[in-house]
């Protein structure tokens, strides 16, 4: 096999285990929001809680998304459609649960979404490769413009139904002190 031959190879193996464990990671994430132990109740009032607004759609949506990007992903379909709702999954959740919350994810900090958002950029550039649903079907997409087309649309789409839907509630306004004034 020529240097080429090995290099597609090892994009395709690349591909394969990036979608293998980004895929089915985001199907859980979306599972367990309808039947983890709080079930899409629970998942409702957290989404309250953050002020996404009607929460139960919003509990939903994210739900569904998650679950069918996994899916997709996992099986190579859609070209870089999936990594783009994964991205704009992952700015919803930097903006409304990790904002302001540092880096570590065990402080709350954006570090989960910033490298599952990242994964699934970089997964659009490299492509689904040969051993997956589109290379069975010869819809290759790889390269710099469906990196961009999931970066830009994922983070167009979170930014508008943050625009649309997101009404965090209102902090109280801290009294004057003396050295405020």
């Amino acid at each position: 096999m020529t240097g080429r031959g090995h290099e597609r190879r090892g994009q395709d193996v690349a591909s394969l285990v990036l979608r293998a464990t980004l895929g089915p990671m985001l199907f859980a994430h979306g599972w367990n929001k309808v039947a983890g132990p709080g079930g899409i109740k629970g998942t409702t009032g957290w989404f309250e809680a953050l002020g996404l607004r009607p929460a139960e759609v919003h509990a939903r949506m994210a739900a569904g998304t998650e679950m069918a990007a996994g899916a997709g992903i996992a099986l190579g379909a859609a070209g870089p459609l999936p990594a783009a709702a994964a991205v704009g999954l992952m700015a919803v959740a930097a903006r409304t649960d990790h904002r302001g919350k540092g880096f570590f994810v065990f402080k709350g900090g954006w570090e989960y979404v910033g490298v599952v958002g990242g994964a699934a950029v970089a997964l659009a550039a490299l492509g689904h490769g040969r051993y997956s649903l589109d290379g069975l079907l010869r819809r290759q997409h790889a390269g710099a413009r469906p990196a961009l087309l999931a970066a830009g649309l994922g983070t167009v789409s979170a930014a508008a139904l943050l625009a649309a839907c997101y009404r965090p509630a209102q902090q109280p306004d801290k009294p004057q002190t003396q050295t405020d004034q």
